[in-house]
């Protein structure tokens, strides 16, 4: 699994384990999020959330751009486009989430990482915690809320 959840009493930690890819963001993992941010939201047991990221060279790289090109080369030919290909950021964007969620960032921060980060209300850093909005480098536009929620 991708997203590990783990319960203790009121509060959920959310752990992105993809640490040989320093837990970058493939729509699989996407699915897996909005599923468990889903679970969170909707659980009255459940009061605060915290995310982080598997070992300790990154919180969220971002996109995993290897898969992610690939499947959109793949679907390339399909009539009807794949939201999670055009949007794959598993911003707040209708997932309207009141409770508290806490960031714990370890390591490298970028792109949709950021973003994943600027989601929540809190956001605790290591001393060793990078930030970048990579898309600007890469002739895209940062997604998810990364130019709305970083002021």
């Amino acid at each position: 699994m991708a997203i590990l959840p783990e319960r203790k009493g009121k509060i959920v930690c959310i752990t992105i384990n993809r640490p040989e890819v320093m837990n970058a963001l493939d729509h699989e993992t996407i699915r897996e999020l909005k599923k468990t941010f889903l679970d969170f939201r909707d659980d009255p047991d459940l009061w605060v959330c915290i995310i982080t990221g598997a070992g300790d060279k990154a919180f969220c790289a971002g996109a995993d751009l290897v898969k992610v090109v690939k499947e959109r080369i793949s679907h390339t030919q399909d009539l009807e486009p794949n939201p999670e290909i055009i949007d794959p950021f598993p911003g707040g964007d209708g997932l309207d989430i009141w409770k508290p969620m806490i960031a714990a960032i370890n390591g490298y921060c970028f792109a949709g990482g950021l973003g994943l980060a600027l989601l929540c209300d809190i956001r605790i850093c290591s001393e060793n915690a990078t930030f970048g909005t990579m898309g600007t480098s890469r002739g895209i536009l940062p997604g998810g809320g990364q130019t709305q929620r970083a002021s």
